[in-house]
């Protein structure tokens, strides 16, 4: 990697998803309306789709979701938004359940580890999204806006969910009431990002392959129970991961590795 992510051919010239395999390595390009980073109903669904399609691909076993240019994503594509506020205000709002919804979920849920490569700016659902993602690096210059009380709205795509579990209640609150921007240095601090780095694109590269060459059916179960264990007692915690433990524990990979260890070397693992 060159500190350029890879080039994503789709469809069209200028899709508004781009998503290239590297090896075991998907790589989701989010370009948006325009090139513009903008969520419009052609990028939210072929985004729905797109993660779908990956989730359910047993050749990708690790993902990067990143922008275009300076560009993370900015969110809902406003133009089209107030065309659709002055068509019907009430059915604006079903795209939250049918498109970002979704597009949180399948990021979070994702049987594969996630990397959120925010080379830019963030903003109201692209920083849901990125807080969605299992680790999450930013260049120095990348900024994020939780943007959503300046336009007089609440929060979504799983926003009220992630944030206030990763810098805690108060300091979530904090930094949603006051809406105003915050460096990559701040998000760090906050524990918003894992790391800054300079080659965002170039870090995220070397991640997703170190992830792609690990026990992908573990890496999926160990994702499944912290969300299990975040909404129930320590008794059901318990019982599901004991659970888990056993998806994990019949497969190759764990009898390869038990094998490596006893023969003392380094396991080898195939995602099965």
């Amino acid at each position: 990697m060159d500190g350029d992510p890879p080039t994503l051919p789709g469809d069209a010239a200028d899709p508004p998803v781009e998503i290239r395999r590297e090896g075991a390595v998907a790589w989701v390009g989010l370009r948006g309306s325009g090139g513009r980073g903008t969520l419009d109903l052609t990028t939210k669904i072929a985004l729905r789709e797109g993660l779908r399609r990956i989730a359910d691909d047993a050749a990708v076993r690790a993902v990067v979701l990143t922008g275009n240019g300076s560009v993370f994503c900015v969110g809902q594509d406003l133009r089209e938004h107030a065309d659709a506020l002055a068509d019907d205000a009430t059915h604006a709002w079903d795209t939250i359940r049918d498109h970002f919804n979704p597009i949180a979920a399948s990021l979070a849920t994702m049987p594969k580890p996630v990397i959120a490569a925010v080379n830019g700016t963030a903003a109201g659902a692209g920083v849901s999204f990125a807080l969605a993602c299992d680790l999450r690096l930013a260049a120095p210059d990348a900024v994020f806006h939780l943007a959503f009380p300046g336009i007089g709205l609440s929060v979504d795509s799983g926003l009220s969910w992630f944030l206030p579990r990763l810098v805690g209640y108060g300091r979530a609150l904090e930094l949603l009431l006051r809406a105003r921007p915050i460096t990559a240095a701040e998000a760090l601090a906050a524990g918003m990002i894992h790391e800054v780095v300079d080659d965002v694109h170039a870090a995220a590269a070397r991640i997703a392959e170190e992830l792609a060459a690990g026990p992908t059916v573990a890496y999926g179960a160990i994702k499944q129970a912290f969300a299990y264990s975040a909404t129930h007692t320590l008794a059901d915690a318990l019982d599901n991961e004991a659970t888990l433990q056993t998806v994990a524990g019949i497969t190759e990979d764990h009898a390869a590795a038990v094998r490596a260890f006893l023969e003392k070397r380094r396991p080898a693992f195939h995602g099965h």
